[in-house]
């Protein structure tokens, strides 16, 4: 891959997890009762036929990861458990009570945050509330995050018997320095223990999460951490581009000076390095940063095209409809977005007054639906047909981008069909920019996303 290539397209660049993204969400003309409505109408017509999903915030971390750019608090007060499980049981009910049948779940994700910050017995209490108004779809998928240093046995056995079946570790990189850095030290045994723990329990999807482009990162420690990585075999990987947003974190990720962060070829190149590492150990390449074996419920979902993408990745349950519960969640109606309150205070005021606590949120145009839909197919696919919208929407501002594209052969274009070429993989993001007429429409005047490579 040529060098003029990466320094042409390393740009500022959203990682699409929705459209349009969330600095150009209309807040202005967003109110919580058209949320509330578009809640309805999605739940009327998705819930008895595929269900819904939720993604469940757990913010609490008991010490701040440098790399991390998810909303959190740290605190070692672990009497913050009980309140909060509390706040989120009377959220859901909140939403139940807009809905006159039991919501049909398929999908729950709990994030974070550290979700295993919480006690077993906690995140049963938790679980089991949810279920309690609802109904478990036949193929569901309930999934959590786990930190090595802290998920114990018992967090797996608990969730394990509630129905979770898919556990996700963060790895990031097993270099020690790196791991100073970055403020996440944890032990190849750590990670290995929790990881054969779950294997032992049964769990039939185990991913871990690894990220290059970490500060003093060298190729010689991504070969490591793939090694290491390859002898436990979890069933999915992420392999993750470390967003370097210091200007949205503030301090968070100033524990290291810019300079110590890897930059474009050489940063590239580590990606190259792992991918190549993971390919030839049987992990197939989906989507954007994700890799699976054959046997994983992801790679099946890719092959018989039910993949999807939303604000918790990519997913092998697609639902129309994906409610947000706790601080800073983002729900999606398909139709609309909603994002809850981000300070834990006020959203436990919000729900005292019995208040569904969204604070901001866009409610999507048809055109804004067109292109969705094509981003979510390049994301998750590599390739869209534009044939039936062509007269619904203006293409000539997004054929003007996508010229640019095709003369570097990242993506090929046959009958209004585009496909991204093996070359192009590497810069999804720059090839979903083209379709992105609100960022067209609206340049920044300052950086909002983190680089694309």
């Amino acid at each position: 891959m040529g060098t003029s290539l990466i320094q042409k397209y390393n740009v500022p660049g959203p990682r699409y997890t929705s459209y349009p993204t969330v600095p150009y969400w209309d807040s202005e003309t967003f109110s919580p009762k058209g949320w509330i409505e578009s809640f309805k109408q999605s739940f009327a017509e998705s819930n008895a036929t595929e269900g819904i999903s939720l993604y469940i915030h757990l913010p609490f971390c008991e010490n701040l990861c440098t790399f991390c750019g998810c909303h959190k608090r740290i605190t070692k007060r672990h009497e913050v458990e009980q309140p909060y499980i509390q706040a989120l049981l009377k959220e859901w009910a909140l939403y139940c009570n807009l809905v006159d049948e039991k919501p049909r779940i398929k999908e729950i994700h709990l994030g974070g945050g550290t979700p295993t910050f919480f006690t077993p017995e906690h995140l049963e209490q938790l679980i089991k509330g949810l279920l309690a108004t609802a109904i478990v779809a036949d193929e569901y998928e309930f999934s959590f995050e786990g930190h090595p240093n802290n998920t114990s046995k018992q967090h797996l056995q608990t969730l394990y018997n509630l129905g979770f079946r898919r556990v996700s570790f963060g790895v990031q990189d097993y270099n020690p320095e790196i791991q100073k850095a970055i403020n996440r030290k944890q032990t190849f045994h750590d990670v290995a223990k929790v990881t054969l723990w779950a294997k032992e329990i049964g769990y039939t999807s185990i991913s871990h999460d690894i990220i290059f482009g970490l500060p003093f990162q060298k190729i010689e420690h991504v070969i490591d951490t793939i090694e290491k990585t390859k002898s436990l075999a979890p069933d999915r990987l992420a392999f993750y581009s470390y967003a370097h947003v210091p200007w949205i974190k503030g301090n968070g990720q100033r524990g290291f000076n810019d300079e110590d962060v890897p930059k474009d070829d050489e940063k590239r190149q580590l990606y190259e390095k792992g991918k190549q590492l993971l390919l030839e150990n049987n992990y197939v390449e989906i989507g954007m940063d994700h890799f699976a074996f054959k046997s994983d419920s992801l790679y099946k979902a890719l092959n018989n095209g039910s993949i999807h993408r939303n604000f918790m990745g990519y997913s092998s349950s697609k639902t129309q409809l994906m409610i947000g519960l706790g601080v800073s969640s983002i729900s999606d109606s398909w139709y609309g977005f909603a994002q809850n309150e981000k300070d834990i205070e006020t959203y436990y005021q919000l729900i005292e007054e019995n208040t569904i606590p969204v604070t901001k949120g866009h409610i999507l145009s048809t055109e804004d639906l067109i292109i969705r839909k094509h981003i979510l197919n390049l994301m998750c696919s590599l390739q869209t047909d534009l044939t039936e919208d062509l007269e619904k929407v203006n293409f000539l501002p997004i054929e003007k981008e996508l010229s640019e594209l095709l003369k570097d052969k990242l993506i090929e274009l046959n009958n209004h069909k585009i496909k991204v070429t093996k070359k192009g993989r590497a810069f999804v993001r720059n090839i979903c920019m083209a379709f992105d007429l609100r960022l067209q429409q609206n340049k920044p005047d300052r950086q909002l996303f983190s680089m694309t490579i």
